[in-house]
């Protein structure tokens, strides 16, 4: 794996646990619907993941990510459509998709 690989995969990494530190290690919908501060930060962290993805499988097509294109379409959602995005959708990502992505990405950087 080159540097600029390296890179990629430590960005999605950093920009996960930042997720974490502004949910202030919980998981409550409640507090994340009521700071705007928060959901504002989380959807920024979310576009630095979709873009890093992005990049990375530009490299390396054969990446083991799970969702790789879900994660960048989610990013260009943000970006693009930031009228169409919904906070339940958001939190499905929080809750469903980052744990998974984070230790793919925790695999990948320790090979």
């Amino acid at each position: 794996m080159d540097e600029r690989q390296k890179k990629f995969l430590t960005d999605i990494l950093v920009s996960i646990e930042a997720i974490d530190s502004y949910l202030q290690g919980k998981r409550d919908f409640n507090y994340y619907l009521q700071n705007k501060m928060v959901r504002r930060s989380v959807e920024r962290e979310i576009e630095i993941i979709g873009e890093a993805t992005n990049r990375l499988l530009k490299l390396r097509p054969d990446i083991r990510i799970t969702s790789g294109s879900k994660i960048v379409d989610q990013r260009n959602l943000i970006i693009h459509a930031y009228d169409a995005v919904n906070s339940e959708m958001i939190w499905a990502v929080i809750t469903r998709h980052l744990p998974t992505l984070k230790n793919e990405v925790e695999q990948l950087l320790t090979e």
